[in-house]
């Protein structure tokens, strides 16, 4: 077996069944796009979060899967040999759970504050000496007593 990542839209609705010994276990159909063409994976999965994640997508959602991929190929109808992928899934990545992760970690590089509960940048204006907000709008005018010998603000 192949260790795979693959990515793609999930193509139908994932079902879940349950084996002979009572386990579940889920099955989907993913379409990854290949250049101009798509190729399909058939997915299925062992792991309850790995299951679950699956079972809450809709028919054409985005999803990222890793597991082991077994390569073979099929006929067709017509004579034309196709590949045939298959993904036993050990892990699930979906926008939910993107989303969620990216909520988690923003504390942690906005230096524990999240972006809306920062200030806003007129609060910090507010905050600056009112010669600095004046320069930043472009109406600040020195004070000529300011100036060194070379003319130049006081920067």
């Amino acid at each position: 077996m192949i260790d795979a990542l693959i990515a793609g839209k999930l193509h139908g609705l994932p079902s879940q069944r349950t084996s002979k010994n009572g386990n579940t276990f889920t099955t989907a159909k993913v379409r990854v796009p290949t250049g101009e063409e798509s190729t399909f994976c058939n997915v299925i999965a062992f792991d309850q979060g790995t299951q679950d994640a699956l079972l809450t997508l809709a028919a054409g959602e985005a999803v990222a899967l890793a597991g082991e991929l077994k390569v073979s190929t099929w006929t067709d109808k017509n004579g034309v040999t196709r590949p045939s992928l298959d993904l036993v899934a050990s892990k699930a990545l979906t926008q939910y759970h993107l989303t969620k992760r990216r909520r988690t970690m923003q504390p942690e590089q906005d230096g524990g504050q999240r972006q809306q509960d920062r200030p806003s940048h007129d609060a910090w204006a507010a905050a600056a000496p009112a010669g600095r907000q004046q320069y930043r709008r472009g109406d600040y005018a020195p004070d000529p007593g300011d100036l060194d010998d070379g003319g130049d603000l006081p920067i």
